[in-house]
């Protein structure tokens, strides 16, 4: 929204979701330039009307009208969740939003033995890093799930590896260890020794995640006989980054810039 000479004008923008199983990911695109952005937790039981009245809250201190959103384009790996934001487009914006399926244009060859099983994240993930860096390419998504995705340097989106998140493994000391505590990861520990409890459980994810990834993106370069370019997305992918040694870029909205790429790609407008 613009202002000109004291009218305002609704400038028509993109509204992108990417809707995982711990996080909703919100961007607008306006010109193709990310405007805003915004990380909320995700409530698998939202109602059409529940997710209005959060667009709302986010889009006032933004100074963004509902209005100015034109089209939608929606990645969600939560099925009971897309009823509800199918709901809310066609409430506010009188059609249905474009859906992340292997029935749009991806401008990717999928060579996974079932494409569908491929997760609709993964896929925007992968479009976005080749479309960016145009060579062979690890893509590293540190989401519920730790994904490892293989892209050839022919745009070929080749498979890759899922690990349990580093949210999930640290959920799931607390509710299986009894004396353990739940641990809140937000910087990496001082030593790999650690003196207490809490940075002992820092000290084993932070440092074990990046183990984990050293250790996979090695066994994929060695079996493509390729040093790869490592691309690494998510909440925790820049605490990853700095102990990791095979992590080369970091891309915060790898997966909102795909959307925007995918929409483009299929958009008759």
């Amino acid at each position: 929204m613009v202002s000109l000479s004291n009218h305002w004008i609704l400038v028509p923008m993109l509204l992108c979701i990417d809707a995982g199983n711990t996080n909703i990911v919100i961007g607008i695109f306006q010109d193709e330039i990310l405007r805003n952005h915004w990380r909320i937790r995700t409530e698998k039981d939202m109602t059409s009307d529940e997710f209005t009245i959060l667009i709302n809250n986010l889009f006032i201190p933004a100074q963004l009208e509902i209005q100015s959103i034109r089209d939608v384009i929606i990645s969600c790996v939560v099925p009971p969740l897309l009823s509800s934001l199918k709901e809310f487009c066609l409430l506010h914006f009188n059609h249905e939003p474009m859906i992340v399926s292997l029935d749009i244009k991806t401008g990717l060859a999928i060579k996974y033995d079932n494409p569908k099983e491929v997760g609709a994240d993964r896929i925007v993930n992968a479009i976005a890093a080749y479309q960016k860096y145009k060579t062979g390419l690890i893509v590293v998504d540190f989401g519920t799930a730790t994904t490892f995705d293989y892209i050839s340097s022919e745009g070929a989106y080749e498979g890759g590896a899922i690990a349990p998140g580093i949210i999930i493994s640290a959920e799931a000391l607390f509710q299986k260890a009894s004396k353990l505590p739940r641990v809140e990861i937000f910087d990496k520990p001082k030593t790999v020794i650690a003196k207490e409890t809490i940075s002992s459980i820092n000290s084993g994810l932070v440092y074990g995640y990046a183990g984990l990834v050293d250790g996979i993106v090695n066994r994929i370069k060695k079996e493509m006989g390729s040093d790869l370019t490592v691309i690494a997305t998510g909440g925790l992918a820049q605490l990853i980054k700095s102990e990791a040694e095979n992590i080369d870029y970091v891309e915060e909205f790898l997966t909102l810039d795909g959307l925007q790429i995918l929409f483009k790609l299929n958009s008759h407008k």
